[in-house]
């Protein structure tokens, strides 16, 4: 027993029936089958972008944990006749499948999933996290029980670490290892029970996993010591090891149950998002009384009752009712906003005031929420280049560690059988690459999960690589930049006129229009009127006459103070439409006028947004050099680039302008980010290396962009490209680690230098932390921090 004496190694949720293990259970064929239902598909499928019968489903795989799995699943499905594509993250056990749903069913490739050793549930099952709630305590339960019992089995070898020669008598050395024996069952029976399952599923099946070195090296371990108790004068009887054995399954568990948790906290902004919707909801029904009913029965024009506390269960309309909703997690914006009648309310936002009326407008695929779904999962099941090529290499790495254990053990074997087949319990369970599978996805997730929280959603993981060697910027104006409403800019009168004044009545022609320069003028008059210490007078307009594209006119009456009230003819619009000259100036104008002819000149200007100059300024600080291309007349691009501080920028640009500007940069060397309101700069955004749709009327499910800001704040840009940059520090640092964690651990435990409890622990800390030092991007990171 003395084993120091021997250095040895969019939708509503779909309810699948809940695991009472977390050892992975199959679903009968008949459950999978009410999946083949086309009706159920919008629950967990959406059409894909490749067009015609072709859909693409989001699935959790249950059963996964390393990147040999994820691989096996990847290609148990590519198999299956009808599935087009298949990706399956093996950080954050998400699935994307593409399929034809003329040549094959949903059942037909979960069933797939299911025939090699898994499970494929819906990524909105709503008993999902029912399952890993049971998963992680069960895991809990083993790793306490293997706990315990190393506890007690190092008490009774303690007496062999400190007994000199004839201190112990053989009677009880014997009955030592026979309690040890006995306390080691429990371990091998439950707390090892998952790897001996996958392991004996990767022999029957003639594949490998990490499970299968790991649960050799236990049975190795345990077969050696077994015969030494059984037999203490045969070849294994000088020396047990059931102190290793128990020591190294309770490292190893430990680090498997702290990773399932790590993992929930990294795929937390994902779950938090998928699971905000309700199961149902009030709907008004035609006798006037409100019935609950499930949100999957939801069509366009109903009426739903969202109390406090509850969530808007699709795109809507107030009819009825003022409150409070957080949209914090949609939009970016962590402040409450009023919602009071006729505005807009989305599916997924929060109630937190008072009851409201809701008059549905979009449903299910059609809904901003489902579309930012579709974004999250999207990433989730992506990988970057060097995961990609990580993973490849997984297989290949299992089949060596195999080999060298056995050559370890062949070349020990003549010295000391026992040694030998601890030494290759060692090489089996020290050589893990885990650590190296996961150390570019884990640290990419937690990036794209800290970036939703601040309401930036990441299409692919690899954009993250790319933005983090981005070295130019190029932004549009319209809409990125600047603001979509004008706002005023200078006022000249007639002589004898006070500018106020003149503004005041031209307010009150154009309030009867909609246009967006009547708009303008408007809430400047309203912020004159705010902020003057004198009075415009009192003007008003009873009714106008708009022309479309040209202007308004009608009568406006008032003065600037009782005795000076009269009516005045007047006309607001282009020169033309006002009687006046045209004049050949840069910039926007309108013209108000009166039976004397001209009577005020507005100019009116883009509105840069207030934190432009601060964000290009933040960008310099980086070291990346900012262009602007716009359609827009040069003088106003030129007028906003000294605003904004932009040392380059162009005019006058049509969308193969600027992809063409575009090339020219790359074609010089640099890696380019595009930032657009991606509406029109489409070509642009996917001819660029990486890119921004900026603007919450983007289209999410449409974008060409790599990342979609669901607010307004352009620092979100920088906040991206410095998280990006920390992550693939982290992922260098993950890479090292796990390289270095190998290149040491396997030559020693080769040489017979490295115990196989020693050996567990480091297999376990090496996944650890690579996911703990990918959690470092989880936390906030500060947008304006100093370089």
């Amino acid at each position: 027993m003395h084993s120091a004496s021997v250095v040895s190694p969019s939708a509503p949720s779909v309810a699948l029936p809940i695991a009472t293990s977390p050892v992975v259970r199959p679903h009968s064929s008949e459950v999978l089958q009410l999946l083949d239902d086309p009706q159920e598909w919008s629950a967990f499928s959406r059409p894909s972008p490749q067009g015609g019968d072709c859909w693409e489903s989001s699935v959790v795989i249950e059963g996964m944990h390393c990147a040999a799995c994820s691989l096996t699943v990847e290609d148990a499905l590519s198999r299956v006749p009808g599935v087009i594509s298949a990706q399956v993250g093996a950080a954050s056990h998400r699935a994307k499948v593409v399929w034809s749903a003329s040549r094959v069913h949903p059942s037909a490739w979960m069933q797939a999933v299911q025939d090699s050793g898994y499970r494929a549930v819906p990524a909105n099952d709503m008993f999902a996290s029912e399952r890993r709630k049971l998963e992680t305590r069960q895991a809990l339960w083993r790793w306490l029980v293997a706990v315990l019992c190393m506890m007690q089995v190092m008490m009774y070898a303690y007496p062999a670490y400190i007994a000199h020669p004839g201190d112990l008598s053989t009677e009880m050395e014997q009955l030592l290892r026979w309690a040890s024996w006995v306390l080691t069952l429990p371990v091998i029976l439950f707390s090892c029970g998952p790897f001996f399952k996958n392991a004996l599923r990767d022999v029957t099946q003639a594949r490998i996993s990490m499970d299968l070195p790991v649960a050799l090296g236990m049975l190795i371990t345990f077969a050696v010591s077994s015969a030494g108790t059984f037999d203490p004068q045969g070849t294994f009887g000088h020396e047990v090891y059931f102190d290793s054995l128990t020591m190294f399954v309770a490292f190893l568990l430990t680090g498997r149950w702290l990773e399932l948790r790590l993992r929930d906290r990294t795929a937390g902004a994902l779950e938090a998002l998928m699971n905000r919707l309700p199961d149902s909801v009030e709907r008004l029904g035609a006798d006037g009384q409100f019935e609950r009913v499930a949100v999957r029965r939801l069509v366009v024009g109903d009426v739903v009752r969202v109390h406090p506390g509850e969530t808007f269960a699709a795109d809507g309309v107030v009819e009825q009712g003022d409150t409070l909703v957080d949209e914090a997690l949609l939009t970016g914006e962590s402040r409450p906003l009023a919602r009071g009648v006729g505005a807009q309310v989305l599916s997924g936002s929060h109630n937190l005031n008072s009851t409201v009326q809701v008059r549905v407008q979009c449903v299910g695929s059609d809904t901003r929420f489902a579309q930012i779904v579709a974004l999250m999962e999207s990433a989730s099941a992506s990988k970057p280049q060097a995961a990609q090529l990580a993973d490849r290499l997984a297989k290949p790495f299992l089949v060596a560690v195999l080999v060298a254990a056995a050559g370890a053990c062949a070349w020990w074997w003549s010295y000391d059988p026992g040694h030998a087949l601890m030494v290759a319990v060692a090489v089996l369970v020290v050589t893990c690459p885990c650590a190296l599978s996961l150390a570019t996805p884990a640290a990419m997730l937690a990036a794209a999960g800290a970036l939703a929280r601040g309401g930036v959603m990441v299409r692919r993981l690899q954009a993250l690589e790319a933005l983090a060697a981005v070295d130019t910027l190029v932004f549009d104006k319209t809409g990125t930049l600047t603001r979509d409403a004008m706002v005023l800019g200078t006022v000249d009168v007639r002589a004898g006129w006070d500018a106020n004044q003149a503004l005041a009545m031209a307010a009150a022609l154009a309030q009867h229009s909609l246009h967006p320069v009547s708009r303008a003028v408007c809430a400047a008059a309203r912020a004159r009127a705010d902020g003057q210490t004198g009075s415009a007078g009192q003007w008003t307009c009873e009714a106008a006459t708009e022309s479309a594209g040209q202007g308004v006119r009608g009568t406006v009456r008032g003065g600037t103070s009782a005795a000076d009230v009269a009516d005045h003819d007047l006309r607001l619009g282009s020169a033309v439409f006002c009687g006046i000259a045209p004049e050949v100036v840069p910039g926007l104008r309108v013209y108000l006028s009166d039976a004397r002819g001209w009577l005020a000149t507005f100019g009116l200007q883009e509105d840069l947004r207030p934190e432009a100059k601060a964000v290009v300024a933040a960008l310099a600080a980086d070291g990346v050099t900012v262009h602007m291309l716009s359609g827009d007349q040069p003088e106003s691009v030129a007028r906003v680039a000294v605003l904004a501080g932009i040392g380059h920028a162009q005019g006058g640009c049509s969308p193969d302008d600027k992809l063409v500007l575009l090339r020219q940069l790359q074609v010089s060397g640099h890696t380019v980010a595009m930032v657009g309101d991606g509406l029109n700069d489409g070509p642009v955004l996917a001819g660029a290396n990486v890119s921004f749709a900026f603007g919450q009327a983007v289209p999410l499910a449409q974008a060409q962009a790599d990342f979609v800001v669901l607010g307004d704040r352009l620092m979100s840009v920088v906040q991206a490209l410095r998280l990006s940059r920390q992550a693939l520090r982290v992922v260098r640092q993950n890479l090292w680690w796990a390289l270095l964690y190998n290149a040491a651990c396997v030559p020693l435990a080769i040489v017979g230098l490295l115990p196989a409890w020693l050996a567990g622990l480091g297999m376990a800390a090496s996944s650890l932390v690579v996911v703990v030092n990918a959690l470092r991007l989880a936390r906030n990171v500060p947008i304006l921090e100093s370089h």
